[in-house]
């Protein structure tokens, strides 16, 4: 019997559940899927619990059952598996992605689906998971380089016109992106650039993807969007490429990988980080109705403002034409022509009083003058000789000796001529 027949009769045993060897199945007498089904289960089952190792990658927490995977520590192969609650409850320990675990577990066959995962009965820590551990490294070298550091993150723009958006073709994250911004603000543009968001080659796509967006001088920000998913399928964003290539974007970029428990390095670099593609939409893009509602908001302010001010400078000017000077402007005048009359009256007395200080001053200068004039003496007999040379003669001995020298002699009223006879 060859190896091929020996597994027909393994199978054929463990279908029929005792050591009794039924008729195979043939082309004309097939078994049917449940009859394989359950055979597979009861082969199963004769497995017993065994113990095996690997990496948590997924670790999600339904109605107190715990649903995850595990991953082989050298093999890209990965298994299901599920603990209950009274399992839960026999370990102090906490366990997440990236733990590196072995379990007790037992091969449950599910016959109606026809897939198999492992109830586990034991867990244990046995060490960090080696992809945790390498993202660990990975973070502490980029943190020390700077790439973390909050003075590198760009601002947003308030609009954007364009927006780049890298993510899987025909995703569920592209939908939310799209859908949730243009709800927002419809008139918003996208760019949107296909990449393989998990698998081997997702880094050099999200790489390419995110400098495609960068070169493109229409493009106000950037969206790397995923819809979550487990540690090892969020791997390539924490991949050093992508990283560095998120760290030299000259254009804003968002992050919405989607992921609470572990965040991707991408995360910590991206100059915003969202949780989910539907948020990063909403963080954006601003909501049209919002704004709209805030400048309708300002304009009542405003108006409010502006009745404000009018009615103050309303009840200002009020109050100052009620006041008497406004009120009856004319008294001011009469006021004003009342103190100017007295002004010019005062005025008036004060010339009157000068002129007749002058005049007295005059007089009292005339005076002077006249006692003091030659004219005075004249008037009192006097009179005033001149030689023929216009020099007043003062005494005898200036006259002329000869007989005949001719004088003037002025008197008090008018001047004669005269000759003089010489000495007397």
């Amino acid at each position: 019997m060859n190896s091929g027949e020996t597994s027909d009769v393994v199978a054929t045993n463990a279908a029929s559940g005792n050591g009794t060897t039924p008729t195979a199945p043939t082309a004309d007498a097939p078994w049917s899927v449940a009859r394989m089904s359950r055979g597979i289960k009861s082969w199963l089952d004769k497995l017993g619990t065994i113990w095996v190792e690997g990496e948590i990658t997924q670790w999600n927490l339904r109605a107190g059952i715990v649903y995850g995977k595990l991953k082989d520590l050298n093999e890209d192969v990965t298994v299901s598996f599920s603990v209950f609650s009274s399992v839960l409850s026999r370990t102090a320990e906490q366990f997440s992605p990236g733990d590196r675990v072995v379990m007790l577990a037992k091969v449950d066959w599910w016959v109606k689906a026809g897939s198999a995962s492992l109830q586990v009965a034991q867990i244990k820590h046995v060490g960090l998971g080696a992809l945790l551990e390498g993202v660990e490294r990975l973070r502490k070298a980029l943190a020390a380089e700077g790439l973390f550091d909050g003075s590198r993150k760009q601002p947003l723009p308030f609009l954007p016109g364009c927006i780049g958006l890298v993510t899987g073709k025909d995703s569920d994250a592209e939908k939310d992106v799209i859908q949730n911004a243009t709800r927002r603000w419809p008139d918003v543009r996208f760019r949107v650039v296909h990449a393989m968001v998990q698998g081997d080659r997702a880094v050099p796509t999200v790489v390419a993807a995110i400098g495609a967006l960068d070169a493109d001088p229409e493009v106000d920000v950037i969206i790397v969007a995923r819809g979550g998913g487990d540690l090892q399928a969020l791997l390539p964003f924490s991949d050093e490429r992508v990283v560095r290539a998120a760290a030299a974007c000259r254009t804003p970029l968002v992050s919405a990988i989607g992921h609470e428990a572990d965040r991707p390095l991408l995360d910590e670099v991206a100059d915003l980080r969202a949780s989910t593609p539907t948020d990063a939409a909403k963080r954006v893009v601003p909501d049209v109705a919002a704004e709209r509602d805030h400048l309708d908001q300002w304009r009542l302010r405003l108006r409010g403002r502006v009745r404000l001010l009018i009615d103050h400078e309303t009840h200002r000017l009020a109050a100052l034409t009620s006041r008497p000077a406004l009120a009856t402007p004319g008294w001011i005048i009469d006021q004003r022509a009342a103190d100017l009359a007295q002004l010019v009256g005062r005025g008036t007395d004060t010339v009157d009083r000068y002129l007749e200080q002058q005049q007295r001053r005059v007089g009292e200068l005339q005076r002077h003058v006249r006692a003091l004039s030659p004219q005075s003496t004249l008037d009192r007999g006097y009179a005033i000789v001149q030689g023929a040379d216009e020099h007043v003669v003062r005494g005898a001995a200036e006259a002329s000796a000869a007989a005949g020298a001719a004088l003037h002699i002025t008197l008090a009223a008018g001047s004669i001529g005269a000759t003089s006879t010489g000495p007397v």
